[in-house]
C-alpha cells in the first residue's frame, strides 16, 4: 500500500508492544475471541441463508447486531472509563462464550430456528458494545502513548489474522457431513473459553476515576467532548459512514457466493478469509510506522481504496476475481481502521478514551443497522448494483473528510 514503504518492516519495531507481558496476554485473548467470533459470523450467515434463502434475512441478522450495539456501546464507553477494564472484558467474553455454547446445542439437537439467530446476534452485539472500548482503552493503559499506534495495529492483526483461516475453517467444517455447523459451533465455543482464560490473567487495575455521575451524563460529556474538537469530530463521522456502508459487503458474501456464483458453503469461508490475507500483509509494515508521521495521509488513501474495492467486488465476473478484490479490500480496511482509531486516541484525554472509542465503534452499529435496508435494496435492484452504491458512499465519505481537513482554518496532521 502506498505510504508504507518498499522495504521490509523492522520486525522489532513492528512487534514492540508484544514485548510487554500483560499486553501479550490481552493480545492472545483477542486472538482466541476473534477466532470464535469470526467463525460465528460465517455460521450465522450460512444458517440464515439455509433457513430463508433471502438477502433480506441476512441483513436482518446484522441489523439486530447493529441496533444492539447502537443502544449499548455509548454505555460501554462510560463503563470502560469508570470501571476495571479486566472485569468488563471478563463479563463480555463470558456472554460470547455462553451464546456460542447455546447455539452449538440448538444446532446439534436440530431445533434451531431463525429467531435464535437473531438472539445470538443480539448477544454478540451486546458483548461487543462493552468488549471493544474496554479492550482498546486497556491497550492504551498497558503500552502508553509512545506505542499506542503499534498496539492498536497489532490488536487489529489479532482480529484480521484469525480471519485468514477462521471463516474458511468454519465454512469447511460446516460442509463436512459428520461435523456440520453444529460441530463448527463447538469449536467456536472452545476458542471463546480459551480467551476467557487469558483475560483472567490480566492485571486488575482500578480505574483512574470512580463513577460519580449518571451514565447518561457521562455519555453526554463524551459527545460534547468529541463535538468540541473539529478534527476529532470529522474522524468519528467519516469513520461512521465508511464502515457503515463499505464494510457491509461481508454481510452479503453468502448471497454473492451461493446465490450469484452457485458455489458451496466452503467457498463462502474462502472468500470471507480473503480480506484477512490483505489485512495481514499490511499489518506488520503498518505496525512499524503507525506511531510515526503521515498516518492521516495513509488513512485517506486506504479509505478511498476500501470504497473502490467494494465497487470492484460488485463488478467482479468470477469467484476468483472476487477473491483477489477482497484481498485488496482487507488491506485497505485494516489501514483505515487502525489509523483512524490511533488518530482519535492520540488527540483524546486519557479519561475520555473509552467514550471516544465507543463513538468510533458506533460505525459497526451503523454497519449492522444498514445491512437490512441494504439487503432489501439488493433484492430490488440486484446485489451487484447495491455493492457499487455501498463502495461509492465509502469512497466519497473519505474524500469529504480529506477535503474538510485540507481546508480547515488551522489544519494540522496529528503526529502519531
Amino acid at each position: 500500500m502506498a505510504g508504507l514503504g518498499s522495504r521490509g518492516p523492522d520486525l522489532g519495531a513492528a512487534l514492540s508492544s508484544l514485548q510487554i507481558p500483560d499486553y501479550r496476554r490481552l493480545w492472545w485473548a483477542g486472538v482466541f475471541s476473534f477466532m470464535s467470533v469470526q467463525g460465528q459470523f460465517v455460521l450465522r450467515g450460512l444458517l440464515a441463508w439455509d433457513l430463508t434463502e433471502s438477502e433480506g434475512a441476512l441483513g436482518l441478522v446484522y441489523l439486530v447486531f447493529g441496533l444492539t450495539m447502537l443502544v449499548c456501546i455509548p454505555v460501554g464507553g462510560v463503563v470502560a472509563d469508570r470501571f476495571a477494564k479486566r472485569t468488563v472484558l471478563l463479563w463480555s467474553q463470558s456472554l460470547i462464550t455462553v451464546a456460542a455454547v447455546l447455539m452449538a446445542v440448538v444446532v446439534l439437537t436440530d431445533v434451531v430456528t431463525f429467531w435464535m439467530l437473531l438472539v445470538a446476534s443480539m448477544c454478540q452485539g451486546l458483548a461487543f458494545a462493552f468488549y471493544g472500548p474496554a479492550r482498546v482503552a486497556m491497550s492504551a493503559e498497558l503500552v502508553g502513548r509512545d506505542h499506542l499506534g503499534n498496539a492498536i495495529t497489532l490488536s487489529l492483526l489479532s482480529m484480521n489474522g484469525t480471519r485468514v483461516f477462521a471463516p474458511a475453517l468454519a465454512g469447511f467444517l460446516a460442509g463436512i457431513a459428520f461435523v456440520g455447523i453444529g460441530g463448527a459451533y463447538v469449536l467456536s465455543s472452545a476458542m471463546a473459553f480459551m480467551s476467557l482464560t487469558q483475560i483472567y490473567r490480566l492485571p486488575h487495575a482500578e480505574p483512574s476515576e470512580a463513577a460519580s455521575r449518571h451514565p447518561l451524563a457521562e455519555i453526554a460529556d463524551g459527545v460534547r467532548y468529541v463535538n468540541s474538537d473539529k478534527h476529532l469530530r470529522r474522524l468519528v463521522v467519516s469513520s461512521f459512514f465508511v464502515i457503515m456502508f463499505g464494510f457491509n459487503y461481508v454481510a452479503f458474501i453468502p448471497a454473492l457466493v451461493e446465490g450469484l456464483f452457485g458455489l458451496s458453503e466452503a467457498y463462502v469461508g474462502l472468500v470471507s478469509s480473503a480480506s484477512a490475507i490483505g489485512a495481514v500483509a499490511v499489518s506488520l509494515p503498518l505496525a512499524a510506522k503507525a506511531d510515526g508521521p503521515g498516518g492521516q495521509r495513509i488513512m485517506v488513501i486506504s479509505g478511498v481504496g476500501f470504497g473502490v474495492g467494494v465497487i470492484l467486488l460488485g463488478l467482479a465476473p468470477t469467484i476468483w476475481i472476487s477473491f483477489l478484490v477482497v484481498v485488496g479490500i482487507g488491506g485497505c480496511t485494516t489501514a483505515f481502521q487502525s489509523l483512524s482509531s490511533t488518530l482519535a486516541l492520540t488527540v483524546s484525554r486519557g479519561e475520555m478514551q473509552g467514550r471516544v472509542q465507543s463513538l468510533m465503534q458506533l460505525s459497526f452499529a451503523g454497519f449492522g443497522i444498514a445491512a437490512a435496508p441494504l439487503g432489501a435494496l439488493a433484492e430490488v435492484i440486484g446485489l451487484r448494483q447495491a455493492l457499487v452504491i455501498m463502495g461509492s458512499v465509502a469512497a466519497l465519505a473519505t474524500l469529504v473528510f480529506a477535503f474538510a481537513e485540507h481546508n480547515a482554518p488551522q489544519h494540522r496532521e496529528v503526529a502519531l
